[in-house]
């Protein structure tokens, strides 16, 4: 035996005390441990609170994982200041205290931002070469000469329509281009317009100014093509002024024809510069020119809506130049509507919720557009009704056109312009309502055309 044996039984007071020192003493060693833990916790809470902006975002804790390496975090102070064994142990922790969120991107640029002075310079423009006529009436006025500058203005207003858009198509093959087409097609038109005039007229002054007439008609449109709008009103300024002094003054019949005739030299001169500056740009390689038959339906529509304005002037010509002055703000409702349509199709999540805001959209455009019309109308003694159905059939004929949809606005407008010529040459009683009936009815097709087709997501892609 190598020691006394207790002959005792033990109270139990040694054992007591042996277990308190024990709890004491491991009491002790856990204390640090929870003080150690607590500070990694805060730690690791200043951490997340550093980092929230990139570790909400973040589907994944790898993607915490490579933020906390780009934070340049070594090993040994991952396992010393957040307790953790490796990156990834702690890139899941952050990923588990940090909420998910997802902040919306930037909102993007409009890419159909309109050029306010552009589009009211379109819209005067439109209607500024209009003082040529009764500065040079008393020269030519007579029934033939009015048929001859209708039907000229007709064949160059369709002509200038499909010409317009063919040469868009080859702008994306470069300006140099366009250039060419307006080059050839241009000179072309004008030679028409100006056939046709003269077989109604004949020889004579008002056959000269039937060939005036078509040559600005040609240069004006080869200017609005290539955006030098401000060239044209400075080459239009001769004509201005004559017409702004008529009501003071009569210039007599040479510097009634004179101011006309510089007016025209200086567009054509001015169409000389911009297609010889547009020449020296580049062109791309190997770009096919588009078919001819892929112009067709703007030009018709030119001549459907030259149709229907035509006998819209005929009954009121001042109503017809306030529907011309608003081809300025109508362009400028085409870019806003694509622009709207845009952002509806950013802000729904269903096609049905998108149909209903585009639907929206197209509604405002439209009341916008017509509601400075309805007094315009009754200032100028005409009806409100034929008028504001008249300028709704353009615009959202011009809209279709602007998306690419030419055969069906084209096809509606004809229908349209036939019916108003039709019924004032076979039933004359009924040609005072035909221009509402024709007119507002092609208007609610192409509306419910727009709704159809533009309502989708797809159109705005």
């Amino acid at each position: 035996m190598s020691g006394p044996i207790a002959l005792e039984p033990p109270d139990g007071r040694d054992d007591t005390l042996t277990l308190r020192l024990a709890v004491e003493s491991t009491m002790t060693l856990r204390l640090p441990d929870r003080v150690r833990r607590a500070g990694r916790d805060s730690a690791i809470d200043r951490l997340a609170a550093h980092l929230a902006e990139q570790v909400g975002p973040a589907v994944h804790a790898y993607e915490v994982a490579a933020v906390l390496e780009s934070e340049g975090l070594t090993a040994q102070q991952i396992a010393d200041e957040y307790g953790h064994d490796s990156l990834f142990t702690l890139a899941e922790d952050l990923y588990s205290r940090v909420p998910r969120s997802f902040p919306e991107p930037p909102a993007a640029a409009d890419p159909w931002a309109p050029d306010h002075v552009r589009c009211a310079l379109r819209g005067a423009l439109f209607a500024l070469p209009g003082l040529a006529y009764p500065l040079t009436a008393r020269l030519w006025q007579s029934e033939e000469a009015v048929l001859a500058l209708v039907v000229a203005g007709l064949v160059s207003w369709s002509w200038g329509q499909g010409l317009g858009h063919r040469a868009y198509l080859r702008m994306a093959a470069g300006r140099a281009e366009a250039a060419r087409t307006l080059m050839a097609g241009a000179p072309l038109g004008a030679l028409l317009a100006s056939f046709l005039g003269l077989a109604l007229v004949g020889p004579g002054p008002a056959a000269v100014f039937v060939v005036g007439q078509s040559c600005y008609l040609a240069a004006a449109g080869v200017l609005l093509v290539l955006a030098r709008e401000r060239l044209l009103l400075g080459a239009l300024v001769p004509l201005i002024a004559g017409g702004a002094m008529l009501p003071w003054w009569d210039p007599g019949p040479l510097p009634r024809v004179g101011l006309s005739v510089l007016t025209l030299t200086l567009v054509v001169a001015a169409v000389g510069h911009c297609l010889r500056g547009a020449l020296k740009g580049s062109a791309k390689a190997n770009s096919p020119a588009p078919h001819f038959s892929s112009s067709l339906p703007y030009g018709l529509f030119g001549l459907a809506a030259g149709v229907l304005v035509a006998f819209a002037g005929q009954r009121h010509p001042f109503a017809v130049i306030a529907l011309t002055l608003s081809m300025g703000p109508a362009e400028w409702l085409l870019y806003r509507y694509r622009g709207l349509a845009v952002a509806a199709l950013r802000a729904t999540a269903t096609p049905a919720a998108f149909r209903w805001r585009s639907g929206a959209v197209l509604a405002g455009c439209l009341l916008v557009y017509l509601l400075p019309l309805f007094p315009a109308a009754l200032l100028t003694g005409a009806r409100p009704a034929p008028l504001l159905a008249l300028a709704a059939l353009l615009w959202t004929a011009l809209l279709l056109q602007a998306f690419g949809i030419a055969w069906l606005p084209a096809a509606v407008s004809l229908a349209a312009a036939t019916g108003v010529a039709s019924s004032d040459l076979l039933a004359p009683a009924l040609a005072p309502l035909a221009p509402l009936f024709c007119c507002t009815a092609a208007a609610t097709a192409l509306v419910g055309c727009t709704v159809h087709l533009l309502g989708r997501p797809t159109a705005h892609a």
